[in-house]
């Protein structure tokens, strides 16, 4: 067998291919070089090749040579290099699968590095920049470590805080916007206000449930019907309740009569009332959610849930507790319920309540309780409390709470016996249906205290139905 020059170099490197892979050692391979002179030998190898060195063919003038062996074992030798190929294929292939699978969905990006997208809205922006600085050793509700730097400004302000003129040039349109908004924007960044007001008695012993009841100073009627109902403090079917009332300051420019005095008389009478030194309006009811949660972090926060909701709602107490008690308090860490909204945004219509212009915000809202009562654990209260202070504070706090619960990793959970929106009208005036619920939206103080009646008459017997369905907590967001 007459072999060209590159051959012998193919066939050369494929010996030596076949010794590494099947890890044989290359003197099993005797290699007896001559000169054409052919002469025979006896093999005693795997595999005895005889190699003739390269000479001159007399006619072509090509360098040669001549491999001499039987046939069995040219044909082992072919059989073994096949077998090897094919090995080879396998493997190369197998890994090449593996490789597209790991790297199936993943798409590199055009440009890594790009220049982020500005908002138009003046909310996103501030809150883009403050993920950018502070963005987020707190995610979990733990503690900054000490060498945390930069707090936000808002937590060092206190009162009077001046208004950040620097609004006026970032808005376009800031002189176009109604005059409740443009109070809100200037005064966005304050947040340390004094209390006037203190209830150190409320928590002195640690509560099973807080009520938490977002009032204003001219409610007195409200907040005394609550006391006298649902709200009453003390031992209730054997669990500690506590009641606070959450009040600001009523400013002569919103024509309200001075109510302080009274106010003041109601402090002492029943010291259930907390009263903090700043406007009180409507889209300031997101300070009074911060501030609330700051006291509650450092003056009750051992209490095990909280109920925090409006002065025109009635709560049926007794039921919230029995749902409260199909669970331990250890499996209820992430708990979160009320009448939950979701896949809704801001609205645009100018003459609406709700209305958000679009150079204030952009996008959608994450789900949220409505704002007219939902109960949360202590231990979910504490973590709202850290994770509020890198939210910016927006104009509808029912909204702010669900962007913090997002921030958390955290999504409430809807329960059907919360009614935000009210009840068919003919069962308003029916006592058994109050039994089963446990919170209606909305009810005047008359309403209360004769829901309340009701609810207590030991004559009344209505079935409640079970209200296990919220499962004591919250489904985590899978989307963070």
């Amino acid at each position: 067998m007459v072999w060209s020059l590159k051959q012998r170099e193919i066939l050369g490197s494929i010996y030596q291919t076949l010794a590494d892979m099947q890890q044989v050692h290359p003197l099993m391979f005797r290699y007896s070089y001559r000169r054409r002179k052919p002469r025979r030998f006896t093999p005693d190898s795997l595999m005895d090749l005889t190699l003739d060195l390269p000479c001159r063919c007399p006619r072509c003038g090509e360098g040669i040579f001549k491999m001499n062996s039987n046939w069995k074992t040219t044909k082992v030798l072919g059989l073994l290099m096949l077998a090897n190929v094919l090995i080879y294929v396998v493997v190369e292939v197998s890994r090449s699968y593996g490789q597209s699978r790991d790297n199936r969905g993943k798409l590199t990006p055009k440009k890594f590095w790009k220049k982020p997208e500005v908002s138009p809205a003046y909310w996103n922006r501030v809150q883009n920049r403050l993920d950018d600085i502070y963005y987020l050793p707190l995610a979990n509700g733990s503690e900054a470590p000490q060498d945390f730097r930069g707090i936000p400004r808002w937590l060092n302000r206190t009162s009077p805080c001046k208004p950040d003129s620097r609004v006026k040039t970032e808005i376009e349109d800031f002189k176009s916007l109604p005059q409740r908004f443009q109070d809100f924007l200037l005064y966005m960044g304050c947040r340390s206000y004094p209390l006037i007001t203190d209830a150190p008695n409320v928590c002195s012993e640690p509560p099973y449930l807080l009520l938490a009841v977002k009032s204003i100073a001219a409610h007195f009627d409200r907040r005394q019907a609550i006391r006298e109902s649902w709200g009453r403090a003390g031992i209730l079917d054997g669990r500690r309740i506590a009641t606070v009332f959450l009040l600001g300051s009523m400013v002569a420019t919103d024509h309200f009569p001075n109510l302080s005095d009274m106010v003041k008389h109601e402090v002492a009478l029943y010291g259930d009332v907390l009263q903090w030194d700043y406007r009180d309006s409507f889209f300031n009811l997101t300070l009074k959610e911060v501030l609330f949660l700051e006291w509650f972090g450092t003056h009750c926060g051992s209490a095990k849930y909280v109920f925090k909701g409006d002065d025109d709602v009635f709560v049926n107490t007794r039921h919230m507790l029995a749902y409260l008690g199909n669970f331990s308090v250890s499996k209820t860490q992430d708990l979160f319920v009320g009448d939950v909204i979701s896949n809704a945004g801001p609205h645009r219509t100018r003459h609406l309540k709700y209305y958000i212009p679009e150079s204030v915000f952009r996008g959608v809202y994450p789900p949220y309780a409505g704002g007219g009562g939902y109960l949360y654990s202590g231990n979910l209260g504490l973590r709202l409390r850290t994770i509020s202070r890198l939210v910016t504070l927006y104009p509808i706090d029912d909204v702010y709470t669900g962007m913090c619960l997002k921030r958390l990793g955290l999504v409430p959970e809807k329960h059907k016996g919360f009614n935000t929106f009210d009840i068919d009208e003919k069962h308003r005036e029916n006592p058994c249906a109050y039994k089963s619920l446990i919170l209606v939206h909305p009810r005047s103080p008359q309403d209360m205290i004769k829901i309340w009646s009701w609810i207590n008459d030991p004559e009344a017997k209505c079935y409640i139905a079970p209200t296990t369905q919220a499962k004591g907590g919250m489904r985590r967001n899978k989307s963070k």
